[in-house]
C-alpha cells in the first residue's frame, strides 16, 4: 500500500506516512467538503495544480506540495501519548518560507484557509488561528536571510513539556540524530533525513511554560 495511518490510542488518526520514490519530505493534507471548490480557490490565490487523482496535489506560490482530500467526518483529536521519556503530542505543522517570499505565502495560506494570523513567541513566527476542532496548529516561520532554501518546505513539531531532554534521548535511541539544542526546542534529524523539533510547550495547552503563548 503507498499510503498508512498512524492510529492513536484514542481520537481520530491525522498522521499519514506514504511510500514514495525519492527524498523523504513533509506535506499538508487539507480535509475539505468540497474538494473542486478548494482547490479552484487555492489556484486563484497562486497555487498550481500538478495532478487531479479523486483528490488534488497542488503547489503554493513558493513551492510547497500540499493536497486537498475529502473529509471523512475526522473530529475527535487524540490525547498526548504517553511514554517512559514522558508524555508528548505531534501538534504542528511549521512551514519554512524564505523570507523573500514569506508575505505572499503567508497571505495564500491565510486567504484559502480563511484563519486569521497573528505574532507568535518570536519575531519570525506566526500562528494561523485554526478551529478548535483540527489536532494540528500550522506555523508560518519566516527563514533567516542567509538561509539557501528558496521553496517552503515544512517540518514537524512534538510537544514535550518539560520532558524535551529525556524525550530526545529516546528519540536518538530508536535512531534519529540531534542537529540543535534551542531554549524552548531541540531540533532532530529522523533516520529518513527529515528534520523535526522537540518543543516545550505543554502537550495539553499548547502554551511554553509561564503560560507564554507558543511558537
Amino acid at each position: 500500500e503507498q499510503f498508512a495511518t498512524l492510529l492513536p490510542g484514542d481520537g481520530d488518526g491525522y498522521l499519514r506516512v506514504q511510500r514514495h520514490d525519492g527524498a523523504a519530505r513533509i506535506h499538508l493534507d487539507l480535509h475539505v467538503d468540497d474538494v473542486a471548490a478548494v482547490a479552484a480557490v487555492a489556484v486563484r490565490l497562486g497555487a498550481t495544480e500538478v495532478a487531479d487523482l479523486g483528490y488534488r496535489i497542488l503547489r503554493s506560490p513558493t513551492g510547497f506540495v500540499f493536497c486537498v482530500v475529502p473529509h471523512r467526518g475526522e473530529c475527535e483529536i487524540p490525547g498526548p501519548v504517553a511514554g517512559p521519556a514522558g508524555a508528548c503530542r505531534v501538534d504542528q505543522l511549521a512551514l519554512d518560507i524564505p523570507a523573500v517570499a514569506f508575505a505572499p505565502e503567508a497571505l495564500f495560506w491565510t486567504g484559502l484557509t480563511g484563519w486569521a494570523r497573528r505574532q507568535a513567541s518570536r519575531p519570525e513566527f506566526e500562528l494561523l488561528e485554526r478551529p478548535p476542532a483540527l489536532p494540528m496548529r500550522t506555523l508560518l516561520h519566516r527563514l533567516g536571510p542567509a538561509d539557501p532554501r528558496r521553496d517552503a518546505s515544512a517540518h514537524l513539531d512534538i510537544a514535550g513539556g518539560e520532558h524535551v531532554r529525556s524525550l530526545a534521548q529516546q528519540h536518538v535511541e530508536w535512531g534519529a540524530e540531534v542537529v540543535r539544542v534551542e531554549e524552548h526546542w531541540t531540533t532532530l534529524r529522523d533516520p529518513a533525513g527529515l528534520p523535526y523539533c522537540i518543543t516545550r510547550r505543554d502537550p495539553l495547552t499548547g502554551t511554553l511554560p509561564a503560560s507564554r503563548p507558543a511558537a
